[in-house]
């Protein structure tokens, strides 16, 4: 599969594979400054890209587990969701969840884009659901 990216900026870096059976892309900051992250706070970072995701996919935008780890970095909605027909500039909404200011340069990999299918669905509103064993038991109710 072809995943069509479009730079926005000179400065911009195209998403690339740290091996070669990652499954995420890095998404690199494209930044004219440094952007300090607060404590408990979130900016948004461009990466310089738009993209065209194909039909029947989205882009997963996911925290880099080093960068969480070690910088209390992650996407702000966990997950970020770019649908097939979103054209604009991919964003990353990055949040600090330390306690420490956290500095942002221009060329660090800040999270990263996995390319997933997805089933589109119909919703049908109806009055009852067939009954499974578990039902309707909820958090730990499999004992698990």
């Amino acid at each position: 599969m072809v995943v069509q990216i479009k730079k926005l900026t000179d400065t911009a870096r195209l998403p690339a594979r740290g091996s070669a059976y990652a499954a995420g892309y890095d998404l690199v900051a494209d930044l004219t400054e440094d952007v300090t992250i607060a404590p408990h706070t979130t900016a948004m970072i461009g990466t310089g890209l738009s993209a065209a995701i194909p039909e029947g996919y989205y882009g997963g935008v996911f925290a880099r587990s080093g960068l969480a780890a070690k910088e209390s970095l992650r996407p702000a909605n966990c997950v970020g969701v770019i649908d097939a027909d979103y054209r604009g500039e991919i964003r990353v909404a990055l949040h600090n969840d330390g306690d420490a200011p956290r500095v942002i340069q221009a060329g660090e990999r800040i999270a990263q884009l996995v390319i997933c299918p997805f089933l589109a669905v119909d919703f049908s509103e109806t009055e009852e659901l067939s009954d499974t064993a578990r039902g309707s038991g909820g958090f730990g109710s499999t004992g698990r």
